[in-house]
């Protein structure tokens, strides 16, 4: 066998998404590091699965998502889209990125992205989707696409959920790239840490977290989800209803006699 065959098999025999289990968190390590982890069809198919195993697992509180190699990820394979030059294989495409896209807000657990290095287009999109985000000092966030003529449409869906709306038509109107510390600013991220120190600082976001119980957090997280598009009068008609519901469960009984009595919570399992 050859030396370009060989690289090539090995290259298959990869997995396009690497999970991997640890005290309650599951990270998800998107892992096309030549292709700046380029969301292929794929890729998009391992990470659904990924997803949709991750919640049906009661061991899993905290999913993680992260990118192997310099970046984080670089959007859609162009190169891919291009090979398959057709409509209905393109709108296919980005329908098959939607439902990804919905699956980390419809999981009960938390979602954090862990960024670095570059972060475009649909990958842009994919930390705006998380629930939460946290940046290395060296990420830098665009939606790229009107810059090869393609309007990022979709990213642009959470992307304007997170940002105002002035930020969010700046960065798919120019296509320019921003630094970690202004998608702070803008609301696109939570935390920015050094390279170094990004680890550190997700584990403190993961343990805080966790410390939380596992039904109170994904009742708020879908709640939170459903109110935003609700007007304010149904909004609050419904978080009523749920914050009433969520004060009879065993787990709210527990926190707040825990905190009269000035003690520790003990979750119900």
């Amino acid at each position: 066998m050859n030396q370009p065959t060989a690289n090539a098999a090995i290259a298959a025999a990869e997995p396009l998404v690497i999970r991997h289990d640890q005290d309650g968190v599951a990270t998800l390590t998107l892992n096309r590091p030549k292709q700046y982890n380029a969301l292929s069809s794929d890729m998009l198919t391992t990470l659904q699965e990924s997803l949709d195993a991750i919640a049906k697992d009661g061991t899993v509180r905290v999913v993680v998502i992260a990118g192997a190699g310099s970046a984080f990820c670089a959007g859609h394979d162009l190169k891919e889209m291009r090979a398959n030059y057709e409509l209905g294989a393109t709108q296919a495409l980005f329908e098959q990125c939607s439902k990804m896209m919905k699956t980390l807000t419809a999981l009960p657990q938390p979602v954090i992205a862990k960024v670095h290095g570059i972060a475009t287009a649909a990958g842009c999109q994919l930390v705006a989707q998380c629930d939460l985000a946290i940046a290395s000092a060296n990420a830098s966030f665009a939606t790229s696409g009107i810059n090869v003529g393609l309007f990022c449409a979709t990213p642009g869906v959470p992307l304007s959920r997170n940002l105002l709306r002035k930020q969010a038509m700046e960065m798919l109107l120019t296509g320019d790239f921003i630094d970690a510390k202004t998608a702070m600013q803008r609301g696109l991220v939570n935390r920015v840490a050094p390279l170094d120190k990004i680890d550190e600082s997700l584990a403190e976001m993961i343990q805080a977290i966790i410390a939380k119980p596992a039904s109170v957090l994904a009742l708020g997280k879908k709640l939170f989800y459903q109110q935003l598009e609700m007007d304010m009068s149904d909004a609050y008609t419904h978080a009523s209803g749920v914050m009433a519901c969520n004060f009879m469960m065993p787990e709210a009984a527990e926190g707040v006699d825990a905190f009269m009595q000035k003690r520790p919570a003990k979750w119900p399992e």
